[in-house]
């Protein structure tokens, strides 16, 4: 096998974008001590409170504050002679301008930075130096931290995302910094995702910020059953009206007040809308396209907020171009050596109710062709046995054999009272075997993981991709093209074609397992909004209530999980 290579300067974007630079943060001489600060300060650090904050409580921020401070003998970093420095004022202007970048200004004192300059401007007290650098101090980590790898931890809601590898030396950071004669706004964006996905999903909350800002458009009302060309809707002109307020129709088109035929251009608009919201984009006027166009911009809005947050949780370096599924998009992609996407196909994705397909990343390592399928324990349980329980022949007709702990083959026939009874117990587990009617179809790519989930073939892609939403499997991702990407993983090997490929799913040896040249990252992301590098914006219904989850937790304010 090849020496595995690491790509340490480059990274790869995820989710539709281009390869940027990674810029690394250069270590820089800090300046010289000043002489020592009060002990107000150093008792306000120790206390991890400041009750002139928005948010006080920065303990979780106490331990690298000590140490930024502690480096220059506690004197103050952004007063001189009584008077903010300019390095301070550029601060205060960035995180005043924190809602650009989908963050709140609130959270580091937007609005209570021009109270604190005027008093320092006029006769003041020792004390209101020290508030005012340690607020700043406090509001800059907070910021660079939250710009970097979000406010809210995903492991808060069990996410196998680790942000903790990226993670900066924030009083490094911060010295190096202030010592630069750099712009600092110029510093503080190296501090976010290099992703032109991130940048493109950025300008589109910027957009929507504005259009936020108009009245929403009449609520339009459902039509009753599905309108096709040349059907009637009473509602023609508010139809029109919405479709040119989201940019989906051309604004010169005219409606007249009483026209009810649907045809185009209003059916094209409405394709487009679709297009980008998840729907089939066939142009029929149905209920759900109703209910998506009635959703009010204000709620978008916060879908591309979420979507920039979740952004900061990716990793930003990889050794080699990641597979990328974003769940509620019901869509995979796979990328090339310079980040370009030149892999997208249909996915199906776990039920929302009872097998949510979990947010991780792993690192595809083989894939393996006709694949047995090993019943879950769950699944044994809750399924396999009660349908046994009601017919002995269940496994016999679908393909089905027990087997023991070793693997050994106890029975493919009828099912007994003894073996049904080391099947409840666990004690022996169920397969199918491999071929075309196999659960996992005939091919499966493995990423080994705690959750036992997976890519796979399904022998029902024809009828289940035709579904949507497709939250239809048991947490496993079903593959539309499963050929398609067994081959992109393989393509170092030169031996492995495309026909080899479907050669191996369709007559290959059972069981037979592939291993990749190198590991293949691969994340499992849930993003209900993002933005293409054209300037379309997409928008996906929250299956699982993440979006919820997440917007509760941003809304309780510092110190976030």
């Amino acid at each position: 096998m090849p020496l595995r290579r690491r790509f340490t300067a480059f990274v790869y974007l995820l989710m539709f974008g281009l390869l940027l630079p990674h810029v690394a943060h250069a270590q820089k001489k800090p300046a010289s001590a000043k002489p020592a600060g009060s002990p107000a300060l150093q008792s306000a650090i120790r206390a991890g409170q400041l009750p002139d904050m928005r948010w006080p409580n920065f303990s979780d921020y106490r331990v690298q504050i000590d140490n930024f401070y502690k480096a220059s003998n506690y004197s103050l970093a952004w007063i001189e002679a009584g008077t903010p420095t300019d390095h301070a004022r550029q601060m205060i202007a960035i995180l005043s301008a924190a809602d650009s970048q989908g963050l709140n200004a609130e959270d580091y004192d937007g609005l209570r930075w021009p109270d604190r300059i005027s008093k320092l401007a006029a006769a003041h007290a020792p004390e209101d130096e020290d508030v005012f650098d340690l607020a700043l101090t406090v509001s800059t980590m907070r910021y660079i931290s939250d710009m970097h790898i979000g406010r809210i931890n995903p492991t808060h809601f069990q996410f196998g995302l680790d942000v903790e590898h990226k993670k900066l030396d924030l009083p490094s950071f911060v010295r190096n910094m202030l010592s630069s004669p750099d712009d600092l706004t110029h510093t503080i964006a190296k501090v976010g995702p290099p992703f032109a996905g991130y940048e493109a999903t950025r300008q589109a909350m910027l957009q929507y910020t504005q259009l936020a800002k108009q009245p929403d458009t009449e609520k339009l009302p459902l039509p009753v059953g599905v309108v096709y060309q040349g059907g009637y809707y009473d509602h023609m002109p508010a139809l029109a009206k919405r479709l040119q307020q989201l940019g989906d129709l051309d604004p010169k088109v005219i409606i007249l007040a009483d026209a009810i035929k649907y045809d185009d251009p209003l059916m094209g608009g409405v394709a487009h809308f679709q297009s980008r919201h998840g729907l089939p984009n066939d142009g029929n006027l149905t209920s759900d396209t109703i209910d998506a166009l009635n959703i009010p911009i204000a709620d978008r809005l916060e879908q591309l907020k979420l979507a920039l947050e979740r952004y900061r949780w990716i990793r930003y370096q990889f050794t080699s171009p990641p597979v990328v599924v974003n769940v509620p998009e019901f869509k995979l992609f796979g990328y090339d050596g310079s980040g370009t996407q030149i892999l997208s196909m249909g996915v199906n994705v776990g039920d929302a109710f009872d097998f949510q397909t979990p947010i991780f990343e792993g690192d595809i390592r083989y894939i393996v062709f006709r694949p047995y399928w090993y019943v879950t324990p769950t699944i044994q349980r809750d399924e396999m046995v009660p349908s046994v329980e009601e017919d002995r022949t269940y496994l016999e007709q679908n393909e089905m054999e027990v087997v023991d702990k070793d693997g050994k083959v106890i029975a493919s026939g009828a099912i007994s009272d003894a073996v049904l009874k080391h099947l409840k117990n666990g004690s022996y587990s169920i397969r199918q075997r491999p071929g075309a009617d196999n659960a996992l179809g005939l091919v499966k790519i493995i990423f080994p993981n705690s959750h036992n989930v997976y890519l796979h073939d399904t022998p029902e892609f024809k009828t289940m991709f035709s579904k949507a939403p497709r939250a239809l499997s048991h947490g496993c991702i079903h593959l539309e093209k499963p050929a398609d990407l067994a081959y992109w993983l393989l393509r170092d090997k030169t031996d492995w074609s495309l026909d080899k490929v479907k050669e191996a799913m369709q007559h290959g040896r059972d069981n037979s397992s592939v291993t990749l040249t190198k590991p293949v990252p691969i994340l499992i992301l849930y993003v209900t909004a993002r933005a293409q590098t054209n300037g379309t914006v997409q928008f996906f219904k929250d299956i699982y209530g993440h979006d919820v989850e997440l917007k509760a937790a941003l809304a309780k304010g510092y110190p976030y999980p």
